[in-house]
């Protein structure tokens, strides 16, 4: 790379994508990853690879009516008006290109998941891989990555800087774990460096709310691309936004996953009660249940749910550890989570005389898929913090702009770094919020990048 790279990417969770997408488009790029362990350690490795996409070839191939308007309307109706109106547009254009781009270049083996549907998506419209975890979609990333020519990945190196000039940026600053610092000379930065839900002091000033609850995310997540892009004159905003989880394991540390919920399961607390609509979103459950007697919880499934979330490679996990407790009635169930058994024994009656149409629930929940029957399980769970939704304000192109909308020349933001789509709070966060912007931006910023390194010739 004589004279340095066309494009430094910081981090590499969405950024190989955009890294990948880079190169296609003929340019030179630089890779910088803090953590070693990035396959297993950042964000996008934890996730359960849900990517959306509306009007993909494969919602067509299912009969499924979707378009970016309809996921447009679907972000506004989750955020009550509050996201972003030109990255939320631009996101839902770009998602289902994204995801062809991601299976037909990049080679994912992505297929549109029919099984159930996430609070929030008016129709399928999530994509995923076989396992739908993660881990899957960075090890295969950082196998093409590696393998190609026209990119070099550096990992542990921190990007500590970006300078600039008169014309923007002109040197990305990278710190290696000796401590010493190479100056790289770059026109263009993607920050994909995700939040700061590592930096305990930034989510007791932003999300006070959540700032006890357990962090499920890279401890690399130290808003770096906050302090970089604030010192270039960046926008921030959003910095409330987070998406949060009412349903991590306490036992395995792991995600049990909002499928068991959509399928029919209830959360109950201490008490053995359920303490609101599950089906409104798990993002705010996580506040929700940190906020019940001793910040903890049961889900309470049955065989036939069980047997419907195993395609989940995280519930299998939670299974394989032993977290689930197994009793053939109410009674049994009280005895082996050390739930009150009266108040459960009501609960679950009063669930499944909802789930049969009997009664309408006081909580509001209308979707259950059909009562609990047979053998009941139980897991108790613990709220979550697994990522934070505001950062960098940024265009229709990822790229990062200033207080009055300009943008500034070669900085581009996307994921975590980047201010997301979920408005304020943890209620707006809609399934695949994460992996868009991720994903979405740092395809957008490649392709920008490419333009602007390649003059018009009617110019």
């Amino acid at each position: 790379m004589t004279g340095g790279p066309d494009l430094v990417v910081a981090g590499a969770g969405g950024g190989l994508a955009g890294a990948l997408r880079a190169a296609e488009l003929g340019l030179n790029v630089l890779v910088v990853e803090a953590s070693e362990h990035f396959r297993r350690g950042n964000n996008t490795s934890m996730s359960t690879a849900m990517f959306p996409g509306a009007g993909s070839r494969w919602q067509t191939e299912e009969g499924v009516d979707d378009s970016p308007e309809r996921f447009v309307a679907d972000i506004m109706a989750k955020t009550h008006g509050q996201a972003d109106a030109r990255l939320a547009r631009t996101l839902a254009e770009v998602s289902a290109p994204l995801v062809e781009w991601l299976a037909d270049s990049a080679g994912l083996p992505l297929s549109l998941v029919t099984d159930f549907n996430y609070p929030g998506h008016s129709v399928p419209r999530c994509h995923s891989i076989p396992g739908r975890h993660g881990s899957g979609v960075i090890d295969h990333l950082a196998r093409r990555v590696t393998e190609h020519d026209n990119i070099e990945l550096l990992a542990p190196a921190r990007l500590v800087d970006v300078l600039s000039d008169v014309d923007g940026v002109c040197a990305a600053v990278v710190r290696y774990p000796d401590g010493t610092e190479e100056e790289i000379p770059t026109r263009a930065v993607l920050l994909a460096t995700n939040g700061f839900g590592a930096d305990a002091d930034l989510v007791a000033k932003h999300l006070p709310e959540i700032a006890g609850a357990l962090y499920q995310g890279s401890d690399q997540s130290l808003g770096d691309a906050l302090r970089i892009g604030e010192k270039l004159g960046a926008a921030t905003g959003f910095l409330d936004a987070y998406q949060g989880h009412g349903a991590v394991s306490a036992a395995a540390g792991t995600l049990v996953g909002w499928a068991t919920i959509i399928h029919g399961a209830i959360l109950v607390d201490l008490e053995g009660r359920r303490f609101g609509n599950e089906i409104r979103g798990y993002s705010e459950y996580a506040a929700e249940l940190a906020a019940r007697p001793g910040s903890t919880g049961w889900i309470v499934l049955d065989e036939t749910i069980f047997e419907q979330c195993q395609p989940f490679q995280d519930f299998r996990d939670v299974v394989s550890a032993g977290a689930l407790v197994w009793a053939d009635d109410a009674a049994g169930l009280a005895k082996a989570t050390g739930l009150p058994p009266d108040a459960l024994t009501e609960e679950l009656a009063t669930a499944a005389a909802i789930a049969r149409g009997e009664r309408e629930d006081g909580h509001g929940r209308t979707n259950w898929e059909r009562p609990l029957s047979g053998r009941y399980a139980a897991v108790r769970v613990v709220p979550a913090l697994f990522h934070t939704q505001g950062g960098l304000l940024v265009d229709e192109h990822a790229n990062v702009v200033d207080p009055q909308d300009r943008p500034i020349p070669g900085l581009y933001a996307a994921g975590g770094a980047a201010a997301s789509i979920s408005g304020h709070g943890a209620a707006g966060y809609l399934p695949g919020n994460g992996l868009l912007p991720a994903f979405g931006l740092a395809y957008l910023a490649a392709g920008d990048v490419a333009r602007r390194r390649t003059p018009d010739p009617a110019s």
